[in-house]
């Protein structure tokens, strides 16, 4: 929506940025969803509050079975902001506005239900929604409870008109207004309506909600809105990349809505934009008419590698590496060199941010690899090879994603059981797995370095 207006804690270094580090909180949210992000569609950036009606949504889940949009994996239709009335009823319920949803909200879910895909909507921490409905403070457990009734899915729970610092009843501007407050209220109203509904949180990144939105919710906005250019994609790479080791299984950084479809972006750069959000464990919430989707555009985002990459059931987000020799990452600006885990391999993001060029990267500065043979896959062009590196010739804003596996093995990953901690193997990994969730065996480092912890997935030789 449009926003208007540890097992061992420790400070470290990846390609030349501090990464904040998450803390040992006690995931709370009980509701057995997100274990991967969500893949799905929001009426907002298709049209606004004109897009919040019940026609839209069921035409929108009938493209999903008719486009092979369900069968790729995309599950939830979400319609935004305006489906309500100006105010709620004599009782203090939210009601559906009968002009847009005649039939009222459980009519369409049931619909909706009977295609095998699930209906989400939209609400607020605040008095208002941002487009001047009701919003939830308040009335926490009453809307939850409603939620429950109509058979919803999905509650994306916005922050607009929530009390600011000086206890103002406005949309805050200080990045440290204490919105955790709020989520948490309507998290356990959730938990308490009887009915598993995913929660995403959308404060806008304020309170640097990756230090808690696990322990709140199944997905957390981490940056102020996805406006609708190349400039935004830049923007919000740049910060996910300092805080992906927040993400795990049934919490992920969110992104913020996909704006492939409408125009704004070239084909280069709507590649890109889907490819840094696949492999960053972003929900992929579409945010066009999907009736209207060109082939090319409609192939992009049915793209199964990258989806796969997405829902890999490790759930560690990518984030950038240094290559020897590469110049550090700039605050802000689009880096070219990205790397993640995998369950069955590493994945690879060689991103051109400014004009075409031909980038390479040995396998031996990858984190997670070593200078062995490895088999790759680029997920766009399909092409595959073996080597010691790969290498892409890019155009303006374009990017090549590689699936790196164990040599002669298209599924097998990289060996992850590695002699102990010493001096005498030179193993080049800035991260990898030392004894985490899922893992076996040690891992070396390089001499003078050892191997630590920064939660349950994630550890760095240091």
């Amino acid at each position: 929506m449009r926003s208007r207006l540890s097992v061992f804690a420790a400070a470290y270094f990846v390609c030349g940025l501090a990464l904040e580090q998450p803390n040992s909180l006690e995931r709370r949210l009980h509701n057995g969803l997100g274990k991967t992000p969500a893949l799905g569609w929001n009426s907002w950036n298709q049209g606004g509050c004109d897009a919040a009606t019940a026609a839209i949504a069921l035409n929108t889940a009938q493209a999903f079975i008719n486009l092979g949009l369900k069968d790729a994996g995309y599950t939830y239709v979400n319609i935004d902001d305006c489906w309500s009335t100006k105010s709620r009823d004599s009782s203090g319920n939210l009601v559906p506005d009968p002009n847009k949803f005649p039939q009222g909200m459980k009519s369409v879910a049931d619909q909706i239900h009977s295609m095998g895909l699930k209906f989400g909507l939209y609400g607020d921490a605040g008095t208002m929604t941002c487009g001047g409905y009701p919003g939830s403070q308040g009335y926490e457990a009453q809307d939850a409870k409603s939620l429950a009734s109509w058979g919803i899915d999905y509650w994306k729970h916005d922050n607009c008109y929530t009390p600011c610092n000086s206890g103002q009843q406005q949309t805050c501007s200080d990045p440290a207004g204490n919105t955790q407050t709020w989520y948490v209220t309507m998290r356990d109203a959730l938990e308490s309506s009887g009915r598993p509904i995913f929660y995403s949180l959308c404060n806008w990144g304020r309170d640097s909600v990756w230090t808690w939105g696990a322990d709140v919710g199944n997905s957390w906005r981490m940056s102020v809105d996805n406006w609708g250019g190349w400039a935004d994609v830049v923007r919000i790479a740049s910060q996910a990349a300092p805080i992906a080791s927040y993400s795990a299984p049934y919490g992920f950084n969110d992104l913020d809505m996909m704006i492939i479809g409408n125009g704004q972006l070239t084909a280069a750069e709507e590649r890109t934009h889907f490819g840094i959000w696949a492999i960053s464990k972003s929900p992929i919430i579409m945010g066009t008419d999907v009736t209207k989707l060109s082939t090319e555009t409609l192939n992009l985002i049915k793209n199964s590698g990258l989806l796969a990459i997405n829902q890999d059931s490790l759930g560690k987000a990518a984030t950038t590496f240094r290559p020897s020799g590469a110049a550090s990452p700039v605050s802000g600006q689009l880096y070219p060199y990205w790397a993640g885990p995998l369950s069955d391999g590493v994945v690879v993001g060689l991103v051109a941010p400014g004009g075409a060029q031909t980038l390479s990267v040995n396998f031996s500065d990858v984190p997670g690899l070593t200078s062995e043979t490895f088999s790759w896959t680029e997920l766009y062009s399909g092409r595959t090879g073996s080597g010691t590196s790969v290498s892409a010739s890019l155009g303006e804003h374009d990017i090549a994603v590689f699936k790196v596996v164990s040599s002669g093995s298209a599924t097998s990953a990289p060996s992850t059981t590695m002699p102990p901690t010493s001096t005498d193997v030179p193993c080049g990994a800035q991260w990898s797995q030392c004894g985490g969730q899922g893992w076996t065996g040690t891992t070396c480092c390089q001499s003078g370095n050892t191997c630590k912890y920064s939660n349950d997935w994630y550890s760095q030789c240091l």
